[in-house]
């Protein structure tokens, strides 16, 4: 099985999110802060990864993803605060 990540990305502000998965979280990311990641989080800057989750089944991580794009705004600011509660840019930490 192929391991996924589920990741958030969002603005200096904390205001607009972004979900997505990949199976290479450090490279995808690079591509959303140099801004060819998607039109989306170019236009509205997205470029700090504010949580991440591994899942070592991608399909199981791709049904994640549309979950969390289904669920109200505070419920996922609940769920990224459970583990950043800073909300933090958290590529920093884990790619140096």
């Amino acid at each position: 099985m192929k391991t996924g990540y589920v990741y958030i990305m969002s603005n200096k502000n904390k205001t607009t999110f972004y979900i997505g998965v990949t199976n290479n979280l450090e490279r995808r990311v690079a591509e959303h802060k140099e801004g060819s990641g998607s039109k989306f989080t170019s236009k509205y800057k997205l470029y700090e990864l504010i949580y991440y989750e591994i899942i070592y089944d991608i399909e199981q991580a791709i049904k994640k993803e549309k979950q969390l794009k289904n669920w109200h705004r505070d419920w996922k600011l609940n769920l990224i605060k459970s583990l950043n509660p800073e909300m933090k840019d958290l590529s920093e930490t884990i790619f140096g």
